[in-house]
């Protein structure tokens, strides 16, 4: 299946420029006219306007490379499912936002070790807007991130995973502890750490306790990564604000200690297992959805 002279056209369109889409394909400026211009004869019909140093798609052109980039896309999704239906282990490509990434990537990890040692396992953690934009380029096979952060879209599957409980927490012996009662004014005097919060969780704290508990006011230390959050936690005087869980061995170990704030917290993390429409799965990645549901379950 030879598709590379759509692929030329594709270059061509979005650079707008034979130099610059030559480069980008790796040939010769006269490697790629020729590529066209065949492209041109076995579609019967003219699919560049060349204006000077212009060049400007036909109304043909325009339909093909619209038609281009469809067929482009499944030709590589289509070489994509046979290497992994032929290559053995296979390979899987996951993004994890901050609060599941720390839950689940050291036992993902172990896991792939121990059960799937033909397996390629890449794992990416950043920001969820970041993610998205890999799982649209397929640089990514799927996310698992909080879905508060996500816009639902055409083109992306959001199978919800459940809420985790979240809340304050400190260092054991923090002074915050000696008090009879923790309100927000109290818990100001101290930096809060946490990842970055979606919008309806900003609600829900300014509903709860008042316009100073916005994160963009409240939240002094934030970071993607919630295991350097609670280090940070468990060697300052510093409170973290997110999912209970991702503090268990700590909590745990008598390190650190929930902080009951009053009122009570209300928020709760919403995880979701996002993928493509449509987009071929790896066989792999059956183990690793009912992986992820396992162990948030737990």
């Amino acid at each position: 299946m030879n598709f590379k002279p759509l692929e030329h056209l594709l270059a061509l369109a979005d650079t707008g420029s034979f130099s610059r889409a030559a480069e980008q394909c790796f040939l010769t400026q006269s490697a790629l006219s020729r590529s066209i211009q065949n492209l041109e004869q076995e579609l019967g019909g003219q699919l560049l306007d060349r204006i000077g140093k212009r060049n400007e798609l036909t109304p043909l052109g325009r339909e093909v490379v619209a038609r281009a980039r469809r067929i482009v896309l499944e030709a590589s999704e289509l070489r994509r499912s046979a290497e992994r239906l032929q290559g053995g282990g296979g390979s899987i490509r996951v993004g994890l936002g901050s609060g599941p990434g720390a839950l689940l990537t050291t036992p993902l990890l172990c896991h792939a070790a121990e059960q799937h040692p033909d397996l390629r396992l890449s794992i990416t953690r950043g920001p969820t807007e970041l993610q998205l934009l890999q799982l649209r380029a397929r640089q990514l096979d799927a996310l698992v991130v909080d879905a508060r952060r996500v816009a639902p879209a055409p083109d992306l599957q959001i199978d919800p995973l459940g809420d985790q409980p979240a809340g304050f927490v400190c260092r054991a012996g923090h002074p915050l502890l000696q008090l009879r009662r923790v309100g927000l004014e109290q818990l100001l005097r101290y930096p809060v750490a946490s990842t970055p919060l979606s919008d309806e969780v900003a609600r829900l704290l300014v509903e709860q306790y008042g316009p100073a508990a916005d994160p963009q006011l409240m939240v002094s230390l934030q970071g993607e990564e919630v295991d350097s959050l609670i280090a940070t936690v468990e060697r300052s005087q510093a409170v973290y604000l997110g999912i209970l869980a991702a503090a268990r061995d700590g909590l745990a170990a008598g390190r650190l200690v929930e902080l009951k704030l009053q009122p009570a917290l209300r928020a709760q993390a919403r995880f979701a297992y996002i993928t493509l429409q449509g987009r071929t799965e790896a066989p792999a990645m059956s183990w690793f959805r009912r992986f992820v549901r396992e162990t948030l379950r737990d």
